[in-house]
Order: structure tokens, then sequence, then C-alpha cells
């Protein structure tokens, strides 16, 4: 479509076409399954090997702690279903997350809750942060697991990890940080920030939907999710997706190196968009000011329907969202956003624009014009 925006880059990013032409030769030459034992299956089981050492060293992790999933949510569930599923042998059946995880996490700790396992979900504050001093307050004697994400996937907030991660290590529970987000955008050492289990996504990085991956620390292994075959060194049974294992590799190399950079402009661009649209009466920002996301803006519009707003946003030729594309269909407000105050009412008109490495910085100024119009229009006062 002639100019349209994209500007829901946290929803998925369009693949490059370098990690295209680097997947093509697994698709089409290289196709073998890589279990097989002749060449072209040695050849996929090269290159995945290959993937996973490249993976392990942009995170300060070794190529064993790397197991290839199908995504974000399969990491997350495998993490959090496996870990406490193994320690209620030994009687640690609580676990400690936030208010505001993306679904993966929460659902599974609602999952995990039916099978009579505790959760305490605890409360953020109004920029949606939680701190290292509330987690060291729920430990019990019986927590087995903690799951803080990195990076919240609506406001942006980055969240403290490092210092949660040592109050885990100094308690001897086990911390896992969904960090779909934050991976190739923000600079993650698996080892300094103590972390012992991280999730992290291709399609969030321009690489490919359908790929994901789970670090597990090593002599960490969760009680597998899927079971079948051998794959992954018989922790996670399934046919490899080699294009797509391959395809990750290549984005997350090509995310990391591009990473400062690539924060300098997002930054530019979302300060210049957050400038403009807070003009609009009646707005307000979500989410911490400071400590997020470089391209992520969150914006509640009073007097709005979200759902309104994304569709005459969208007639505009501005793909944006109201908030995690996995809770699209739905008509409530943001958790979320309920979970950081936001009166029920505005949220109801929140905004998310998640801006990438393709958004050019001349977009800002449009991006303005479209959600500015469109708003007051929506308002009856245009």
């Amino acid at each position: 479509m002639k100019d349209f925006i994209y500007a829901d880059n946290a929803a998925t990013t369009r693949i490059s076409d370098s990690v295209l032409a680097e997947m093509l030769p697994y698709l089409k030459e290289n196709y073998g399954n890589a279990s097989s034992l002749y060449q072209i299956g040695r050849n996929s089981h090269q290159a995945i090997e290959k993937a996973r050492k490249t993976v392990a060293e942009l995170i300060g992790a070794s190529p064993v702690e790397i197991f290839f999933t199908s995504g974000g949510s399969e990491a997350d569930n495998w993490a959090l279903k496996g870990v406490m599923r193994k320690s209620a042998a030994s009687g640690k059946k609580h676990m400690i997350t936030t208010a505001i995880e993306h679904h993966a996490v929460l659902h599974s700790a609602k999952a995990l809750e039916n099978e009579g396992f505790e959760v305490t979900y605890l409360p953020v504050d109004e920029l949606g942060r939680v701190s290292a001093q509330d987690v060291k307050e729920a430990i019990r004697s019986d927590t087995a697991l903690v799951s803080v994400m990195y990076a919240n996937n609506e406001i942006g907030t980055i969240q403290p990890v490092r210092e949660i991660g040592a109050v885990c290590k100094d308690a001897g529970v086990l911390f896992h940080t969904d960090a779909v987000q934050a991976a190739g955008i923000l600079p993650i050492d698996v080892k300094a920030d103590n972390i012992d289990m991280m999730a992290i996504s291709a399609h969030k990085f321009h690489g490919p939907k359908g790929v994901g991956a789970l670090y597990c620390k090593k002599g960490l292994f969760p009680e597998a999710l899927v079971d079948g075959g051998a794959q992954e060194r018989g922790h996670r049974a399934g046919t490899e997706n080699v294009a797509g294992i391959i395809g990750m590799a290549k984005a997350f190399s090509e995310a990391c190196a591009e990473m400062k950079e690539k924060a300098e402009k997002l930054s530019a661009m979302r300060d210049e968009v957050q400038e403009g649209l807070l003009k609009i009466h009646d707005s307000r920002l979500n989410g911490d000011p400071e400590n997020r996301l470089p391209g992520n803006l969150n914006i509640s519009f009073s007097g709005v329907d979200g759902q309104s707003l994304l569709f005459d946003l969208d007639l505009q030729g501005l793909a944006a969202s109201s908030g995690s594309a996995c809770a699209s269909g739905s008509v409530d407000p943001s958790h979320v956003l309920m979970a950081i105050g936001i009166p029920y009412e505005m949220a109801h008109g929140s905004l998310r624009i998640s801006l990438g490495k393709y958004n050019k910085k001349e977009e800002a100024g449009r991006i303005i014009k479209i959600v500015s119009e469109v708003v007051l229009r929506l308002r009856g006062e245009a």
C-alpha cells in the first residue's frame, strides 16, 4: 500500500532480506531432516549447531544452554510448567510472577494453579515496575521459581532484572525472564543478569515467525513439555525447523550489531511522536517515561474507543495496536494498563505505537498528523 506506515513492531517485524537469503538454501537445497545420517541431513544438523553457538554467544551463554522452540510462548510454557512440575517432588509448589506479564506466562501460571500449585502475582507501581525488594519479600521456603519479564510488551517498561536475579540467586530460587520484547533491542548477559531461564522469539527482531529459544542454565532441565523424538538433546521433541533456526541466528546477530544505532534512531522518533501526541488534550503517557524500550510508545486518549481508533488509523494507512497482539480480539481494557492504575475509560482509548528499524524519520510527523486527526474526529471535534 502506498504511503502505508507500519508501527506495530512489538507485535511482529518484517523479515530482513539478508535473513530470508540465509534461510532459502535450507528450504530448497539443504532441506534434509537434521536427525538423518545422509549428507543433506548432516548439513542441516551442522547449521543448527552453528546457529546455536551464535545465539548463545550473543547472550553470554554456552551452546549447550540453548534449546530451540516454536517461539516465545512455548519457551515460557516450558520454563514455568517444566520447572514447577519437576519441583513438586521436593515439596516446592509456589511460584512468583507479576500482574503485567505476557499471557504466555499468566495463562501458564493459571494452568499451574489448576494443578494445585500456588502463584503470587506481584503488583507493579504506576510506571509498571516491580521492585527487587517486593520479590524478596514474596519468596517463601516453598518457592521454586520467580518469573518477571525483561521489558513489557505493551508499555515498554524495563524491569530491574539484574537485581531481581540477584535476589533469587541469594535465596536459592530459580529466575526466569520473558525477554521476547528485549532480545535484540537491549543488551542481555544471562550470567551478569543472574538469569536461569530466558525466552526469546525470532519474529520480534526481523527473523521468521514460528521459531524461538529457551535459555536454560547449564544443568537445569525443566520437565519436557513436548514428548516424542530425541531432538534438542532429548529435551524437546519435534523435527527441527532448520530454516527458521538459521534465520533466527542471522536476525539476532544483525539486531545485536545494530543495537546502539537503532536505539538512538528509535528513541528520537518515539520522543518526537510522543511530544506531538501529548499535545492532544486529555491524553496521557502510559509506562515509564525514561526506563523503557526505545521504540515503544503507549498513550491513552479519553473519549475514544480503542477499536474504533485502530480501524480508523488503518483506513488512513497507519498500522498500530491497542496493546498486545495476543489479546487483540478482547473488548476488555489491557490488563497491563489496569494494573498500573489507568482509569477504565482511559484504558479503553489506548494506542501502542512500536517503531522498528524500517521506520523512516519522516514518518514521525505523519504519525502525529494521522493520529491527531482521527482522535479529534472520533471525539466529534474535527
